[in-house]
């Protein structure tokens, strides 16, 4: 197997939160690893707040990690050299509505990053790479001047997409990229990321909480849980033989249009609340709310161990 175009090994973002007289750490990343291969989506899934997000933008650094490597091509991703690195990753971020500049047309939307890093000799060629990359993401050559409030969800999200493809990235995240929008806009945007993907050869770390668009998608999934990583495995294999109890709970709720197969399934259901991530309890994190949980459970955090064939779960008792 080739070398991973991104390495995350043991990466921590932990937040300061003032609490009464003391500071605690809100731990939003704890001890993380994984990587994804050149050409390749990584689906990273889990419940709002388990850290997706968090990840994300700590592996562009705009967030300054607590502890942990990030790798990029084989190099360390560091302050110094995020710079020049950031023409090779780039991020769509959740809301298509927050992250394009009002005051500025979809022109200077997208030709932004061809400015900064400076990838035009002059206002024709710059011109021409901006309509290359609208027609890339299905947008017309007369949108070009108009303002991001004209256009809807799914056309607010092009533009983000053409933006981070500006600077021909090998790497991009995507945050949420279609939660915001109707389930038909949805599947227009998702086949545009695998045309894309077929078509220019690049990386994407998917963060979704849909696990449907996660699987149709994704090659590998990872499943997140108060900021750590319980269960990476091959898409279909994660949702044909899940292994860690979340991982379970998560797939029974997934709506499957066959009432002969929803009727005969099981809906696996988690008592208790999420604890809060400035309170861990100690050991496995999910211990609180596992069916399955043992003393081992409360006193050692369980480590991601291979089954076999690259599924990997934390998990003692499973």
């Amino acid at each position: 197997m080739s070398e991973p175009l991104i390495e995350v090994k043991n990466l921590k973002m932990y937040f300061p939160v003032r609490s009464g007289f003391k500071t605690l750490q809100l731990k939003a990343v704890d001890d993380v690893t994984f990587d994804v291969g050149r050409g390749e989506t990584l689906g990273l899934v889990g419940e709002s707040g388990c850290g997706k997000t968090t990840v994300g933008r700590t592996l562009l650094r705009l967030y300054e990690p607590t502890a942990g490597e990030i790798r990029f091509n084989g190099e360390p991703v560091t302050g110094k050299n995020i710079t020049a690195m950031r023409k090779e990753m780039q991020m769509v971020f959740q809301d298509p509505y927050s992250s394009l500049d009002p005051r500025m047309t979809v022109e200077d939307i997208i030709g932004e990053p061809l400015d900064v890093h400076h990838l035009c000799a002059n206002r024709k060629e710059r011109r021409e790479k901006i309509l290359e990359l609208m027609s890339y993401v299905g947008l017309n050559a007369e949108h070009a001047r108009r303002y991001a409030h004209e256009f809807s969800g799914g056309q607010r999200q092009r533009i983000g997409i053409a933006r981070a493809l500006a600077v021909d990235p090998k790497f991009i995240v995507c945050d949420e990229p279609v939660s915001a929008l109707d389930v038909s806009i949805q599947a227009q945007v998702i086949n545009m990321f695998e045309d894309l993907q077929e078509k220019l050869g690049v990386a994407y770390l998917f963060i979704a909480h849909d696990l449907l668009v996660v699987h149709h998608i994704s090659k590998r999934i990872a499943v997140m849980y108060l900021g750590k990583i319980v269960e990476i495995a091959d898409s279909d294999e994660l949702n044909e033989h899940p292994i860690h109890p979340y991982t379970e709970s998560l797939l029974s709720a997934v709506p499957i249009p066959d009432p002969d197969v929803t009727r005969a399934r099981k809906r696996i259901l988690l008592e208790g609340d999420v604890p809060s991530p400035l309170h861990m309890p100690t050991g496995c994190a999910f211990r609180t709310r596992c069916r399955f949980a043992t003393e081992q459970c409360a006193k050692e955090c369980p480590a991601l161990t291979d089954r076999g064939n690259g599924h990997q779960v934390a998990c003692w008792n499973r």
